[in-house]
């Protein structure tokens, strides 16, 4: 009997750990959930701040850029220095960079802290599954990990719509800076509930691949830097020299990796991964599948408030159908089609997302320049149908054929490459409107809004050909 006592948890050690698992999850969702929420507010800042039309592509790309690059080297230092302490720094640093973000008087200021925030997530989501790992064991674990898909999905959703309403409803004056707020106390509640955590780290602990890191950041930011606030296809002689060197740069990174894992240390990056065909593809398909999404997503709200003139909440609001449309054809993907079709639904949420976005510039062809087109939300909710019915089919095959010991390196380098599509999208898209609409005006707005879903429709395209290559190798 006193064995029993000492394995089986009183109801108040049970609690705990729930509610620990509770702060883990408030941790994620608070972390992406600001990948989304400033992109809504972003207009409302530049009208606030200042500065040049281009920042606002930065009030985004400065937190995903930081949050891409980092993201496997924050799983290493948890490995190294242990979970629990790692995610309470994190989330520390977060809190503190949020803080700074909404009392940040310059725009060069907020930049700068939402780089800081890029990395304290970079630094937070990794620790997730290995202490919950910790926590729990057997079915309780599986519901545990179960529970993350589920929060993930209503961070997606609820970002843009929330950074509508916060802005919208300027408590206390606050406006835009609202957005930046809401991250403060649920910190602390992460933080007062952290210290139920149990430390967990690797049992052999690995290197960390520091000139890795710096080849990775260096590589990708000369990639994305030139592009940011550019029009891409006027791009000057210096931004062509950068991506150049960028894509030196990533290839010497590659080398790199190769030879830190011949000479036994832990690369940022496990090699072994490339040798499943598959994979680099899914890597190609995961990058401008969220390029689109995370873009167009960036140039609805920019045609809608500076073309068109529009509040923010209005704006929060004609993205709230995508967002239903994720959440509904996310969860039906995942309990059911998923599982009886198979790979067949990661195809099929890739037509019904090229229909929804044909459908949206077919919208934008026939609306009046100076009124806001009344059937978009309806395109945007079956572009969200597709985004949903493609996420889960494609996360489980790209994970299908790599070995147990691959798994957690892979879905890593998955997450990371997310980001940094997210990145590229904003860059890109945004680059794409920005340069087409100029000073033009409402109709040169409407215009660059249609040139800009055009792209989208060539990268989803091309997500049909990788998405290919990925089930020909399954």
């Amino acid at each position: 009997m006193t064995a029993e006592r000492v394995l089986t948890p009183t109801p108040t050690a049970y609690r705990w750990r729930w509610l620990a698992l509770v702060a883990l999850l408030l941790g994620e969702a608070m972390n992406l959930l600001d990948a989304t929420v400033v992109q809504v507010a972003a207009p409302e800042i530049h009208a606030d701040l200042g500065g040049s039309v281009s920042d606002i592509q930065w009030f985004t790309t400065a937190y995903t850029l930081p949050f891409a690059v980092l993201l496997i080297t924050g799983g290493r230092l948890g490995d190294i220095v242990g979970r629990k302490r790692l995610f309470v720094i994190g989330v520390t640093g977060f809190m503190v960079a949020s803080a700074a973000c909404a009392a940040a008087p310059t725009v060069g200021v907020l930049i700068g802290f939402r780089v800081v925030q890029g990395a304290a997530a970079a630094v937070i989501i990794p620790q997730t599954i290995g202490l919950i790992r910790t926590m729990f064991a057997g079915p309780e674990m599986s519901r545990a990990l179960g529970s993350i898909g589920p929060v993930m999905g209503l961070a997606a959703v609820c970002g843009p719509v929330l950074g509508g309403v916060l802005t919208h409803a300027d408590l206390f004056g606050s406006s835009w800076r609202a957005v930046f707020l809401v991250n403060v106390p649920v910190s602390l509640v992460v933080l007062a509930i952290s210290p139920r955590l149990k430390e967990n780290r690797a049992p052999v602990r690995p290197t960390l691949d520091v000139s890795g890191t710096v080849l990775a950041m260096a590589g990708i930011g000369l990639l994305v830097y030139p592009l940011t606030g550019a029009d891409p296809t006027a791009l000057p002689a210096w931004s062509w020299a950068a991506l150049a060197a960028g894509a030196c740069l990533t290839a010497v990174f590659a080398v790199h990796q190769r030879a830190v894992a011949a000479r036994g240390r832990s690369p940022l990056v496990e090699p072994s991964l490339f040798a499943h065909r598959g994979f680099p593809a899914a890597l190609v398909t995961s990058m401008s599948f969220f390029a689109v999404t995370t873009g167009l997503m960036t140039v609805v709200v920019l045609q809608l408030q500076l073309g068109l003139g529009t509040d923010v909440l209005t704006a929060g609001l004609t993205l709230a159908p995508w967002s239903v449309g994720l959440a509904v054809a996310s969860w039906a993907a995942g309990a059911r089609l998923v599982g009886r079709y198979g790979h067949r639904m990661m195809t099929l949420g890739l037509a019904v997302l090229l229909i929804g976005a044909l459908g949206a510039v077919a919208v934008y062809h026939a609306a009046d320049p100076h009124r806001y087109p009344t059937p978009l939300p309806l395109a945007l909710g079956i572009v969200g149908l597709g985004v949903g019915l493609f996420g889960p089919a494609f996360f489980t095959l790209a994970l299908k054929p790599l070995r147990p010991q691959e798994i957690g390196s892979a879905a890593g380098l998955l997450n990371a490459v997310q980001q940094l599509g997210a990145t590229l999208g904003v860059t890109v898209l945004g680059g794409v409107y920005l340069g087409s609409a100029g000073d033009g005006g409402a109709p040169a707005a409407l215009h660059a809004v249609q040139v800009a879903f055009w792209v989208a429709v060539a990268l989803v395209v091309t997500g049909f050909a990788t998405s290919r290559m990925m089930t020909d190798a399954a």
